[in-house]
């Protein structure tokens, strides 16, 4: 698989089957990383054929103190850009958690790394896991692990900035149910996924026990072209999966955003499907499943 190295978003890659493919890809990777990051170094990884893709959420300070805060499992992508994400994942055991956990937490110590960062992994058939980057931010997933652990991650990034020390430890990190996002993106799935900004003439959100709302939106808010189409998530917790699922599934139903097309009726086809509620899904669910 070829990568841009500054990308993000599911932008400038390109997996090549054969070393025919290898120049034609390399030159359109390269064009799109300059476009898109006004970078075009590239690099080369194994490609690992519908694996399930699997992150792990750090913290580390400037005294040398780094903790992993669980997974998250981002493998409901479409083009390689994640449209639900949830923890923990269904698709790893408590010694492979750990495995990643330490793993993560040494290559952000061997790194010299501070502040909040993702590292992700690329989880095969078998449980092997590979790395796949690291996201040296705040991701947009990063709600449900704050629901999970009941840390703010935003709070603790801000203190180790100012040079404070982590004040809690590994083995004081507690896990607590389910916890799923659902992004909201201004898009028209049935118009290939088509952007449409434009000005929201009606707005209700859901609330509730075990839901939660990230958005800037309002009635009368006017979208623009030239960002991201995400304009809101909607993120349930629950003792369970399927209590994580029913509050999703209700809340979806819920929401109401008029003036603009979204995503919504997309996302509640994906919430319900049997083999998502089984979790049983990996990276090419979403073109295997839903839009077959």
């Amino acid at each position: 698989m070829l990568k841009a190295a500054a990308g993000g978003g599911g932008k400038g890659i390109r997996i090549v089957n054969s070393a025919e493919e290898l120049e034609s890809n390399y030159n359109i990777v390269k064009q799109e990383a300059k476009i898109s990051f006004n970078d075009d170094e590239i690099y080369i990884e194994k490609f690992v054929k519908n694996p399930r893709h699997v992150e792990i959420q750090i913290l580390a300070d400037e005294h040398g103190n780094v903790i992993h805060l669980g997974e998250r499992d981002c493998s409901i992508q479409r083009r390689n850009q994640k449209v639900i994400e949830e923890t923990p994942s269904t698709a790893i055991d408590e010694k492979l958690r750990n495995r990643m956990g330490e793993a993560a937490i040494k290559a952000a110590k061997a790194a010299g790394y501070t502040s909040c960062g993702t590292i992700e992994f690329l989880v095969d058939s078998d449980k092997n896991f590979y790395f796949m980057e690291m996201n040296t931010r705040i991701q947009v997933e990063h709600p449900i692990t704050e629901e999970r652990t009941g840390i703010d991650i935003v709070k603790a990034q801000i203190k180790i900035a100012a040079g404070e020390p982590l004040r809690i430890k590994q083995k004081d990190v507690e896990f607590r149910g389910c916890s799923i996002e659902c992004r909201i993106n201004a898009e028209n799935p049935s118009k290939n996924f088509m952007p449409c900004p434009g000005t929201i003439t009606g707005l209700n959100l859901p609330g509730g026990n075990g839901i939660r709302i990230d958005t800037s939106i309002y009635e009368g808010y006017t979208i623009p072209p030239s960002y991201d189409s995400m304009i809101a998530k909607i993120i349930t917790h629950g003792d369970t999966r399927n209590e994580a699922i029913s509050k999703m599934k209700r809340a979806l139903e819920e929401t109401v955003i008029e003036g603009v097309d979204t995503n919504l009726d997309f996302l509640f086809k994906i919430i319900k499907n049997p083999n998502f509620i089984r979790g049983n899904f990996d990276t090419s669910f979403i073109e295997k499943e839903i839009l077959k």
